[in-house]
């Protein structure tokens, strides 16, 4: 289909409603163009573009992180196996390091089953590194106030 890919055969070839493709476009994650009639057409390239953006979201990468990548990659030209592998790397690191305090929690977790102590200065799961006390004295933990920056 040299003229383009219409959204329909888009939404065929990926699986995606051709709703969510219309959002992924506004999202700039591909970009379309309008042929004589005004319908919306579509490289070829942008089939994989869009399988690339259903798997990063599983994996938990936000809209804004798949762009900032998929902003890397050439214009004009289909995108190389190096080009999407510079990608997977990219995100590999950014797994490796949520598997790593995932890993971290767990671990941490299985020493705070039935421990009991209520010290936030000791909690490793709540107030790692007594993290909290920098904010300065009172209440700096509850609902709503989480640490989130488990090391």
């Amino acid at each position: 289909m040299k003229d383009g890919l219409p959204i329909g055969y888009v939404s065929e070839r990926t699986g995606l409603a051709v709703s969510a493709i219309r959002h992924y476009e506004s999202e700039g994650l591909v970009k379309a163009w309008r042929n004589g009639g005004g319908q919306r057409r579509f490289e070829r390239s942008d089939i994989r573009r869009l399988s690339f953006v259903m798997i990063a979201q599983k994996l938990g990468f936000s809209i804004a992180e798949i762009r900032t990548q998929l902003e890397v990659l050439p214009k004009g030209r289909t995108p190389t196996a190096g080009d999407w592998r510079r990608i997977s790397e990219h995100f590999r690191a950014q797994l490796e390091a949520r598997i790593d305090a995932l890993t971290r929690l767990r671990d941490d977790l299985d020493g705070c089953i039935g421990c009991g102590c209520l010290s936030l200065e000791q909690c490793r799961l709540h107030n790692p590194g007594d993290r909290l006390a920098a904010q300065g004295p009172g209440p700096r933990s509850g609902p709503g106030r989480v640490v989130t920056d488990v090391q």
